[in-house]
């Protein structure tokens, strides 16, 4: 399996898709790996070069102990595509990925064509939050967060239509290191970007999930509202858009990236 070292961790990253398409890295959110992009790297790998990745403290990336920023987690995706000899590329990132795509657009656009910003905010959150669960989970483990982490991602409609989709996403929480996931909570609680991310000068999509109480609309709003010329969709779904509005997502995501 391709792997890099980045930063003081070995990141672990796949590619596929067409060999003479442009590039499309794809970033996870907290809690999960780079097969929450399954269905997506099946769709666009038609017509895109895919990179995926495993976010440091994630998959079968390294889970160093300590708090993580995202100068760390950004600086790990261009070691990636470095690595894997991607110059420019177009970059969707979901939650902490989306976080990862603004810090990417502020500290590196020539790296990028377009941003897609899915599920996610400038500051989510806040500090007191992060450390409880921080503290929880260097304390007793992933296993009291998992349930409540699932209801957050996915509507109680599709949990009750789709329970395999939702349970191949309940087993990435469970297998997540906790000292990545706390270490990638660190990252979250310290980072704002509201600020900085009205530089971001990139053609851009902000994807919003209608019933997501992790990154409600209000923090996708706030984005679009900063980032000049971006567009905003909002996508009747909770959290993980990408798998619970699937084929929505990904009409509305490749009419961006092809335009």
């Amino acid at each position: 399996m391709p792997e890099t070292a980045a930063n003081g961790a070995t990141i672990h990253y796949e590619i596929s898709g067409s060999p003479d398409g442009p590039w499309l890295v794809f970033s996870n959110s907290l809690g999960t790996d780079l097969r929450m992009w399954d269905a997506q790297t099946a769709m666009f790998g038609r017509d895109f070069r895919i990179l995926r990745y495993d976010t440091r403290g994630h998959g079968q990336s390294d889970a160093p102990s300590g708090d993580y920023s995202f100068d760390d987690l950004g600086r790990d995706a261009l070691a990636v595509m470095d690595a894997a000899g991607v110059d420019e590329a177009y970059f969707c990132g979901l939650s902490m990925g989306g976080v990862t795509g603004m810090w990417l657009g502020v500290n590196a656009p020539e790296r990028f064509e377009k941003l897609v910003l899915c599920n996610t905010g400038a500051k989510i959150g806040d500090i007191e939050t992060w450390q409880q669960r921080i503290d929880t989970v260097l304390s007793t483990g992933m296993a009291p967060l998992v349930e409540p982490v699932v209801d957050r991602w996915f509507t109680r409609r599709f949990q009750d239509e789709q329970p395999a989709a939702v349970d191949r996403i309940r087993a990435m929480i469970k297998a997540t290191p906790g000292a990545g996931y706390a270490g990638c909570c660190a990252a979250l609680r310290d980072i704002d970007l509201r600020d900085a991310i009205a530089a971001i000068d990139l053609p851009t999509l902000v994807v919003a999930g209608r019933h997501d109480p992790s990154t409600p609309v209000a923090n996708a709003e706030e984005i679009h509202a900063a980032i000049k010329g971006s567009r905003l969709v909002v996508l009747d779904a909770a959290h993980l858009s990408n798998i619970e509005q699937e084929a929505e997502f990904n009409e509305t995501v490749s009419t961006f990236l092809k335009a």
